[in-house]
């Protein structure tokens, strides 16, 4: 399979458009994925739809960690209940998933970050949760570097996965639980009837639906303003590299200020930028700005600002149509994968911090850069909620933390969209939580 998966690779997984359904849920990425399968498991009739490829966009583009370590207080619960998930999902479905239980560890030189750790670990211990601080002896030991590492913090059964092998067999595992995926098949509109949700308008004709859940990542916002709905999500670019392979110096998954690294199953290592990213201007980034003030505050020295979109057609594009007709061509189709070149400047970067950190690998001889857009929140946690219309549904934002917590995310929206309980408090993800007065409360930034 190629990989970062792109508009061009041959559809894998196509259907009749049904006339009618019980849900429709709009993106074929992590959450999507599985929110369909666990509605599909609960007895409804599910039609996924994606507008490209099945984890086309970030779900195959991210840096495949599963990760419980250095979650919001409020994911947390929701993460370790997914890594539970992902144990029963790799028993299923055999090794070529890639889930592994590695450990991840973050590091720093900066004693006022190592408190910070200690913060986390004491949240860790108070949900049962394994995690302890790395002296400068135990990093030593756990990852032999050369670098100016003072300590860490390590969640030892933190995992790994392959993203763009993952998702689709999770996809193959929806479909044989009785849900109806199409790619190719852009969600141009709701239906909307008398006021009410009646289902979707897609490239290929009406779908009817009670439920509809909107799963759209970095697109979610910019299909549901065409609705009148008003969701403060923006995106980042992120840019990743694939080595060669090459000896193993840790088993171990870990992240510092520069860069982040972990282990493949082809021998080599993903490697990419630690904390910093790209940020395109665009209408919604000036409608948003207010909100976004207390994270621009905390990460503003870490984004390179850009003010023209990579793509033609971007979601937030300065001529990007925001209005268009259910039987006419839409923004949609003209663009089906954000499929945006790496930021070469961070990589090389990131490449010359990997050989300082364990000379006696070398240069890492880079045979493949990608990058993907991270949908995120002011306050970088996801919304898990009905919308303002009956029978519609958001699960988005997931400001980087979705591919490890996707298991989990599905599993609760499958609960809220079917009346059962969720099993977590989700006060913390509602939709209007930006609109009633709430301050906004930042999340921890990896």
């Amino acid at each position: 399979m190629r990989f970062p998966i792109r508009a061009d690779d041959p559809v894998r997984f196509s259907a009749p458009l049904p006339e009618a359904c019980d849900v429709v849920v709009i993106g074929a990425g992590v959450a999507g994925v599985m929110s369909a399968y666990y509605l599909a498991k609960a007895g409804r009739r599910v039609v996924l739809l994606e507008k490209g490829r099945v984890a086309g966009e970030q779900s195959s583009r991210n840096w495949g960690w599963v990760r419980q370590q250095g979650r919001d207080p409020a994911e947390l619960p929701i993460m370790i209940e997914s890594m539970r998930l992902w144990e029963g999902l790799a028993a299923e479905l055999g090794p070529e998933l890639g889930f592994t239980r590695c450990g991840i560890a973050y590091l720093t030189d900066q004693p006022a970050t190592l408190a910070g750790y200690e913060d986390w670990v004491k949240l860790a211990r108070a949900h049962g949760l394994e995690s302890h601080l790395l002296g400068r002896e135990q990093l030593a030991t756990a990852i032999p570097h050369r670098t100016s590492w003072i300590g860490g913090v390590i969640t030892p059964s933190d995992a790994r996965a392959e993203p763009f092998v993952a998702v689709p067999m999770l996809a193959g595992l929806a479909q044989k639980a009785g849900v109806t995926i199409l790619e190719q098949c852009a969600v141009r509109t709701l239906d909307i009837a008398g006021g009410k949700l009646a289902g979707v308008v897609t490239e290929k004709g009406r779908i009817r639906a009670e439920q509809v859940l909107v799963a759209a990542g970095a697109w979610s916002s910019f299909f549901l303003r065409r609705h009148g709905l008003s969701l403060p999500q923006l995106m980042v670019r992120a840019s990743v590299a694939q080595t060669a392979p090459m000896p193993e110096v840790t088993p171990i998954s870990a992240v510092d200020d520069v860069f982040a690294f972990r282990r493949r199953n082809d021998g080599g290592y993903t490697i990419c930028p630690g904390a910093t990213h790209d940020f395109y201007l665009g209408p919604d980034a000036l409608r948003h700005f207010v909100k976004y003030i207390p994270q621009m505050r905390r990460d503003m020295s870490k984004t390179a600002i850009h003010a023209r979109a990579p793509q033609p057609g971007w979601p937030d594009g300065w001529v990007t149509a925001r209005s268009w007709a259910e039987d006419r061509e839409s923004p949609f189709e003209r663009l089906r994968v954000l499929d945006p070149p790496p930021n070469r400047v961070f990589l090389n970067q990131v490449t010359r911090a990997f050989e300082r950190a364990f000379p006696s690998l070398g240069a890492p001889k880079l045979i493949r850069t990608w990058a993907g857009m991270i949908d995120v929140m002011p306050d970088t946690v996801p919304v898990l909620d009905a919308a303002p219309i009956a029978g519609l549904y958001v699960a988005t934002g997931l400001s980087g933390h979705g591919f490890g917590i996707g298991p989990g995310v599905g599993r609760v929206m499958a609960a809220l969209m079917t009346g059962a309980a969720p099993g977590h408090d989700l006060t913390r993800f509602r939709w209007n939580r930006f609109s009633d007065g709430s301050r906004i409360d930042i999340g921890p930034t990896f």
